[in-house]
């Protein structure tokens, strides 16, 4: 049998750090590092990779990994105590070989499920018992779908509170011809302006400089349009009310070691996130959070998304 097929593979990624590769039956594939639970790569069925990896991203802990999908929690940006975008991200993850009857909607077999529990020092660090389980599974059209479940385990009655993001990287042709849909007319805090609301204007979101915005009651489905690629990337999130969309554009990119100067050009983050309002379990409780991301030919869009196949679907 072909190693090509075999839905879920552990093996040896840059700089020997453990990885699963998730293979679905027409060719659309996956990859996720135990470092940071980090998925890195996200092919179509045609072997073209959808997320953005920088060239120079560094495979080598405590350094996060530049691109992919990094996780951010307890703590999304410098919204608290901690490291900007929490530990998560530079923890390594266990494979999690009970969970819990995870309900699956899904006929795939090509999924992982990761668990992250806080270490001694993390507990240092931040104070809170929980259980942070995320299944990554490819559907059988090569939708990726990411679901976190984080549930509280204080025995000691302490509440838990975080704020979260799946920092999505989408790998774009040119910024310059990329729009998004789905958040117009929006409220937004704007980190370049201290975080100040603002309210969205236009049609639609198009990219001519720095951008770092946190949209909020977003609603479950936020379109990307790549026209020269003609592909239409598709996010549909449940229980991240937010989204944050980020582009470093030039200074700021040749200000980060782990970044090519023109990668900005290449990349667009739109992150299905809970920030403005911050998620908090008593004992006992779980909270979930999923976002499923699809890529389909922009070809029956006529410059408009049709809502019936995109954000009604």
């Amino acid at each position: 049998m072909s190693s090509e097929r075999v839905p879920v593979e552990l093996c040896k990624g840059i700089n020997g750090l453990e990885k699963v590769v998730l293979r679905e039956v027409r060719g659309s594939s996956a990859e996720l590092y135990l470092y940071g639970g980090h998925v890195t790569s996200w092919k179509n069925d045609h072997g073209e990779e959808l997320l953005f990896v920088s060239s120079k991203a560094i495979f080598k802990p405590p350094k996060a990994i530049r691109g992919g999908i990094p996780i951010c929690f307890p703590q999304f940006g410098n919204l608290g105590s901690l490291e900007p975008h929490g530990f998560a991200r530079n923890r390594f993850w266990s494979i999690d070989t009970d969970p819990s009857s995870f309900p699956t909607n899904s006929s795939s077999r090509a999924f992982i499920d990761l668990i992250l529990k806080p270490s001694e020092e993390d507990m240092k660090l931040w104070p809170h018992s929980y259980e942070f389980r995320l299944r990554v599974a490819l559907g059988p059209g090569g939708d990726l779908m990411l679901t976190s479940r984080i549930r509280n385990t204080s025995t000691e009655g302490k509440l838990l509170t975080f704020t979260f993001a799946y920092h999505t990287y989408f790998s774009v042709s040119d910024i310059s011809e990329v729009r998004v849909e789905g958040l117009e007319t929006l409220d937004y805090l704007d980190n370049l302006q201290n975080k100040e609301r603002f309210t969205e204007q236009g049609d639609a979101i198009t990219f001519e400089s720095e951008v770092d915005k946190i949209y909020v009651s977003t609603p479950t489905k936020i379109a990307i349009l790549d026209h020269e690629k003609k592909r239409t990337f598709v996010i549909r999130k449940d229980g991240l009310p937010d989204a944050v969309v980020w582009n470093p554009w030039d200074k700021k990119a040749k200000a980060m070691a782990d970044f090519g100067d023109d990668e900005y050009k290449h990349m667009l983050c739109v992150e299905a996130a809970a920030v403005e309002k911050p998620i908090t379990l008593k004992p006992g409780e779980e909270w979930r959070g999923r976002q499923e991301l699809s890529a389909v030919p922009s070809s029956y869009c006529s410059g408009q998304l049709d809502p019936q196949k995109v954000l009604n679907f």
